[in-house]
């Protein structure tokens, strides 16, 4: 299993997750050598071997070598968790163009590099699994985080494609759509309706891996939510807070 974002709270708790099934967990992330503390949580909890690797998401010339370099490593891959990302600032990204380039470079442009290489290695293997965290901020967008909610759109909208592009390969992908996330990104922020944690992100990720599901929401009772709330008026979306 790799997960891309080895800092993520979510990914290291999926991680965790499927770490009592004996499995080699490779954490990639930038200062990998800074990552003892997730490594003995993956121990604890059964990892066969916890491997670290470097990994700038923003570097993307560096994505096709270092996949070739895990799996060549390590092994055929089972799991690719993309779990990296910033939240960024709203309000600087409105009047710092290059603050809303760099969210939206690593949020949507950076996945879109790393997917289509991580989708190209499985599909030789002709086997294995991408996990994907989009957003219902990238349902519909609003004007109190648009910058963040557009590059949720964007990978929201590559990823259901590639999905549909994966079918037939042997290799699936499933695609997570969390509302508010507590925890370190959002913390200071007053959570939103239907907020969950990492640990229950991780659950419903788990659970739908293990069915075979292609999607699924956290908490579920945000894709009815979402599904009114695309009615809406824009005079009145564009007055919601987060």
């Amino acid at each position: 299993m790799l997960v891309l974002g080895g800092r993520s709270e979510i990914g290291l708790e999926v991680a965790r997750g499927l770490a009592a099934e004996g499995r080699t967990i490779v954490l990639a992330a930038r200062r990998s050598h800074d990552l003892d503390a997730q490594e003995d949580t993956l121990r604890a909890a059964g990892a066969g071997a916890v491997e670290r690797v470097e990994f700038d998401a923003d570097d993307l010339a560096s994505h096709r070598p270092l996949l070739d370099d895990v799996a060549a490593r390590f092994g055929p891959l089972d799991v690719i968790v993309t779990a990296f990302g910033i939240l960024g600032d709203q309000e600087r990204a409105e009047r710092d163009a290059g603050h809303a380039v760099a969210v939206v470079h690593t949020d949507y442009v950076a996945h879109v590099s790393v997917l289509t290489h991580a989708a190209n290695l499985l599909r030789k293997q002709a086997s294995g699994t991408v996990v994907v965290f989009s957003s219902v901020a990238g349902v519909r967008v609003r004007r109190a985080n648009y910058v963040y909610g557009s590059a949720k759109a964007g990978l929201d909208g590559f990823a259901s494609g590639l999905a549909d592009a994966l079918a037939g390969s042997g290799v699936r992908l499933l695609l997570v759509r969390p509302g508010f996330v507590v925890g370190r990104m959002t913390e200071g922020m007053s959570p939103a309706p239907f907020s969950s944690t990492p640990p229950q992100v991780a659950k419903a990720t788990l659970s739908a891996l293990r069915s075979g599901r292609g999607e699924v929401w956290v908490p579920g009772v945000l894709r009815p939510v979402f599904a009114m709330m695309r009615l809406l008026p824009r005079a009145l979306w564009r007055r919601l807070p987060r």
